[in-house]
């Protein structure tokens, strides 16, 4: 059977996060035999405790933290597994060489220099691992695995709850709130829309400037800033189209979750979902940074009832042919059986 040690230092919301608490308990109820070794966190530790994982909780700190890399390399001695997976830059650095495969995931385009001793590298998207190849990092030692996510079905969340009409086009948005993600786009997009509300799942740093910009624009009325949540099914069973306006989104898991869950998807094209939405078939993709065609293909996809469902039913199949639970854990589980040899 295969071991693998799994290490994340990430913070406390992201996608990367997100898809890591996803994954390790799915592989650990197909058998993977797994420690994990986190950053601090008593809703992650929890979780991971309910998944039967007992999680290492450490520091991962700055230059005066003495204790992660010591406690990291002690606990991996002891595990001796056959992989061990680095989750992002932060984790990669504290990890070392050893007689095991050193793997590093990244879901982003980040600087190599803190994965040179890695033995090999997974890309959630092929966009990711051209880069890779790019800056010289040999293909041979390159896997692209992309992400799943939970296509669970819930009940919609309640609108009356926030205070929205239940016959006005909803719009949902989520992710942090952060200049990459282009919220302030959507809302400049939401003037041209007087008749559809707003819902932004999320929280970070630009939240009291996208508020103010709500209420100068005179569409606070229209505007839910929801802070972060984890019922995502039932925010997208409320909702009518998903939208992600992003100017740099590396894979864009809200686009597979919108397919997952039968929700029409605009997207602007920023790297991921130009590369996963086939345009006209399973999303409208639109020019990075442009408000009124961001609001010219949301107004599509929110009226026209045929266009509508031909997106969701084209987002649907995207998803099944490459983004299932089933189809990413069997390559996941190829993977480390592979590089384990």
């Amino acid at each position: 059977m295969t071991k693998v040690m799994q290490v994340i230092a990430g913070a406390r919301h992201g996608g990367a996060e997100a898809f890591f608490m996803r994954l390790v308990p799915v592989l650990a109820r197909t058998g993977i035999e797994q420690r994990v070794a986190i950053r601090r966190h008593e809703t992650r530790s929890t979780r991971l405790r309910d998944a039967g994982l007992e999680p290492l909780a450490l520091s991962f700190g700055g230059w005066f933290d003495f204790a992660t890399d010591p406690k990291l390399a002690r606990a991996i001695d002891d595990f001796a597994p056959d992989v061990v997976l680095a989750w992002m830059s932060r984790a990669a650095r504290y990890c070392r060489q050893g007689e095991y495969a050193l793997v590093g995931r990244l879901g982003g385009y980040y600087d190599l220099k803190y994965y040179r001793h890695c033995d090999h590298l997974i890309a959630n998207t092929t966009d990711i691992a051209n880069y890779l190849a790019s800056n010289g990092w040999p293909r041979e030692r390159t896997t692209y695995i992309p992400n799943f996510v939970d296509a669970k079905p819930a009940a919609a969340a309640d609108r009356e709850a926030e205070d929205t009409p239940t016959d006005a086009p909803l719009l949902l948005a989520m992710g942090r709130l952060h200049q990459n993600k282009a919220f302030d786009v959507l809302l400049d997009a939401m003037v041209s829309l007087p008749d559809a509300y707003l819902w932004i799942a999320g929280d970070g740093p630009l939240g009291d400037g996208l508020r103010q910009q709500a209420e100068r624009l005179g569409i606070a009325s229209r505007v839910r800033f929801l802070g972060w949540r984890d019922d995502v099914a039932s925010l997208l069973a409320a909702a009518d189209v998903l939208v992600c306006p992003s100017r740099h989104e590396p894979l864009g898991n809200v686009v597979i979750e919108g397919w997952a869950h039968r929700r029409p998807v605009v997207a602007a094209a920023a790297q991921g979902p130009s590369a996963l939405i086939e345009d006209g078939r399973s999303g409208l993709i639109v020019p990075v940074g442009d408000a009124e065609a961001l609001a010219d293909a949301i107004r599509r996809a929110a009226f026209d009832g045929d266009l509508a469902a031909a997106l969701a039913d084209g987002g649907q199949a995207a998803y099944e042919a490459d983004y299932t639970e089933a189809i990413v854990v069997d390559r996941y589980r190829e993977f480390f059986a592979t590089v384990a040899d």
